[in-house]
């Protein structure tokens, strides 16, 4: 996926606006388009979304991994290795016989 971004941007040329800083305030503004297709609605039809809000969530949901691919890629982050190294230090502050059915924080398990 990051090679296609990259040949995208290059195509176009893009490749001086992907900076870091660019990128992460592009992040946030994806992720606050995301936020306002649930803005308004019930838990219920969140859970529940019809055909168009669910396309609509995915175009949102795309246009953020893309942004996060490229500023993963802008700082030098492999981001398979980022993750599986974060899931592991997760699992070891969430162990599964404390944190099984609990949302509180780690530092409130016990």
């Amino acid at each position: 996926m990051t090679q296609l971004l990259r040949d995208f941007s290059a195509e176009r040329e893009w490749q001086r606006f992907n900076t870091p800083r660019n990128l992460a305030l592009a992040v946030v503004g994806e992720v606050g388009e995301v936020a306002e297709l649930f803005q308004w609605l019930t838990d219920d039809e969140a859970a529940a979304p019809d055909e168009q809000l669910r396309h609509r969530v995915g175009e949102e949901i795309s246009d953020v991994l893309a942004y996060l691919l490229l500023l993963a890629d802008a700082v030098g982050v492999d981001v398979a290795a980022a993750f599986t190294a974060k899931l592991a230090a997760n699992a070891e502050k969430y162990p599964v016989h404390l944190a099984r059915g609990s949302a509180a924080k780690y530092t409130e398990l016990g």
